[in-house]
């Protein structure tokens, strides 16, 4: 197996390059958890996903409690499929807590500011309330609760870690929060061994292959509890060693042989880059730094072959959507005939005409 491998396989597991499920749950599931603190991009990350759905579908899905977009893994916004919010959070609860812990101190965020915080937010959002944030760190304020200091984003982490809150449905252009325990009424909940190996197991399926520094990454596990996790499940996988890395994966799940061209439009902080410590199957060196900026920010990119090759933005007009490349070296025909294709795709999923910006990387230039 070669980096170049690796990176076809991920296509397939991912669900990329061969969509498996027939509903938005179902995929979403699939894959675990998918990050999603931009969240118009990660409705794309789902569409891209799943061919034939549309943007309203997934929002839909979001509304209604289906999808939920929360914090777990790490401290940042992920949308799970509701069955499997309160074992996620559960697990990774305590973890993502201890990784703000030293904020939470200088913010001065104590037990007994949590304890009013959660009576305040549960009498506000009762009885399928939902509320945008401004609305309830109104609430909390007129209760004497200082939400300045980015105070309000980490009382609203701990009520989403503490499955107090969870996304509401959208206002307008606005999201809002509603009550856990309403939207997703709590299961049997799993003994946290097994949700630990359940996650191990999640992970490896649909982003394999993958190393275990790649799952303590996603994961945000402590390197302690993801090596036991994939001791446990190892024998249901098998490894390759490329280098002095070793990835492990299905070889129960059906990858064709890489023969034809591929080309996806891929959002912002996708799981195909994001979801891994080391990117290179992806991403050379120099790809890297155009695709990732020094402070984190990942851009929709343009993968070809497995290989991201350019960057892609869209700008939003009443009926259409402007789509605007950016490759990294000049494109063939080829690659022009498929970014086209793509382009439809998204159009379709935005129920938008698309028009394809060409400049610098423009097929004259």
């Amino acid at each position: 197996m070669q980096l170049s491998d690796v990176a076809h396989y991920r296509l397939h597991n991912q669900l990329i390059a061969q969509p498996a499920h027939t509903t938005i749950s179902a995929l979403v599931s699939w894959m675990g958890a998918m990050q999603a603190q931009d969240a118009h991009m990660v409705k794309w990350a789902i569409g891209v996903r799943s061919p034939g759905v549309t943007e309203s579908q997934v929002a839909a899905a979001l509304d209604a409690g289906a999808l939920i977009r929360t914090h777990l893994l790490r401290p940042t916004w992920h949308i799970v499929a509701a069955e499997d919010i309160h074992w996620l959070l559960a697990l990774s609860a305590p973890h993502v807590k201890a990784s703000i812990r030293s904020r939470l101190k200088e913010l001065e965020i104590t037990t007994d500011v949590l304890t009013t915080c959660y009576s305040i937010l549960e009498k506000a959002l009762s009885e399928q309330v939902h509320l945008t944030r401004p609305e309830l760190m109104l609430e909390l304020q007129q209760a004497g609760i200082p939400t300045d200091n980015n105070r309000s984003s980490h009382l609203m982490i701990l009520a989403e870690l503490d499955g107090i809150v969870c996304n509401g449905m959208t206002k307008g252009n606005q999201l809002t929060y509603a009550l856990l325990q309403e939207r997703v009424p709590k299961p049997q909940p799993l003994q946290r061994e097994e949700a630990l190996l359940k996650l191990a197991r999640t992970y490896f399926s649909s982003h394999g292959p993958a190393t275990l520094s790649d799952f303590v990454w996603w994961s945000g596990l402590p390197i302690t509890d993801a090596r036991r996790a994939l001791l446990a499940i190892q024998s249901d996988f098998v490894s390759e060693n490329i280098g002095s890395q070793t990835y492990w994966f299905d070889a129960s799940q059906y990858v064709p042989p890489s023969v034809d061209e591929s080309l996806y439009l891929l959002p912002a902080f996708d799981e195909y880059t994001i979801s891994y410590k080391d990117r290179s199957a992806v991403l050379s060196a120099d790809a890297h730094q155009m695709a990732i900026s020094a402070n984190g920010i990942f851009s929709p990119i343009i993968v070809y072959n497995g290989a991201v090759i350019g960057l892609w933005k869209r700008t939003l007009k009443k009926d259409n959507v402007i789509l605007e490349p950016s490759f990294f070296e000049k494109p063939t025909p080829s690659i022009l005939r498929l970014f086209e294709k793509a382009s439809a795709d998204f159009g379709r999923f935005l129920n938008r005409n698309p028009e394809l910006a060409y400049e610098q990387n423009s097929p004259e230039a």
